[in-house]
């Protein structure tokens, strides 16, 4: 028999980076309630949810990367490297 990993502590991390539950409600089309009950351990988190999330951050990566963009055209300024 396989076991599902539990997921709780590292869905809860993500939902924090999507922007706290409602911005992560509207990201993931889940009820907030839902989202809530997820975290607090009340409903088991399948890897469905966990690659809808991942699908999210990724999302989430570009929207931010244009917005990044837009600002360093915006001021004339080169994007740096994360490692510089």
């Amino acid at each position: 028999m396989t076991t599902t990993p539990d997921f709780t502590e590292h869905f809860a991390q993500c939902i924090q980076i999507l922007g706290g539950t409602t911005a992560a409600s509207r990201r993931l089309g889940i009820d907030e309630r839902a989202i809530r009950r997820f975290i607090n351990g009340e409903k088991p988190i399948g890897t469905g949810l966990m690659e809808d999330t991942a699908k999210a951050l990724q999302r989430l990566i570009a929207d931010a990367t244009e917005a990044e963009a837009h600002i360093l055209t915006a001021v004339g300024a080169v994007a740096k490297s994360p490692s510089t």
